[in-house]
């Protein structure tokens, strides 16, 4: 731990940010800004949410949104294969971060009612 930071506070918000960063949900988010091969999505999702999303990881997921349904591929440039979000990935990302936002509302309010928050 850095600085003598608290561990119990360091583990629970890692426990957290390891389980709050869906790449799928990061994808969908980037490619909502326009259509983006992969290391541009890996860029802007780094930008976007600091996360780094590996290689695996990314093509991993998107080789799911694009079974679902949910981005599609565009003809490739060069060497590389740009992605972009389709209707139902816009619905589906959507409906996700206003279910997100309710979340952080409430959490929130919760804090500032506890008196832990300002």
């Amino acid at each position: 731990m850095r600085g003598g930071a608290n561990p119990d506070y360091y583990y629970g918000m890692r426990y957290i940010g390891e389980r709050s960063t869906d790449p799928g949900l990061l994808v969908l988010a980037s490619l909502a800004g326009g259509p983006k091969h992969g290391y541009a999505i890996t860029t802007d999702v780094e930008e976007l949410a600091g996360v780094r999303l590996g290689p695996g990881t990314l093509y991993g997921a998107l080789a799911r949104l694009e079974e679902r349904g949910l981005i599609e591929s565009l003809p490739a440039e060069d060497r590389r294969r740009p992605y972009r979000l389709t209707a139902a990935g816009a619905t589906a990302l959507s409906e996700q971060l206003r279910a997100m936002e309710r979340i952080a509302r409430s959490g929130l309010a919760r804090l500032r009612v506890a008196g832990a928050t300002r």
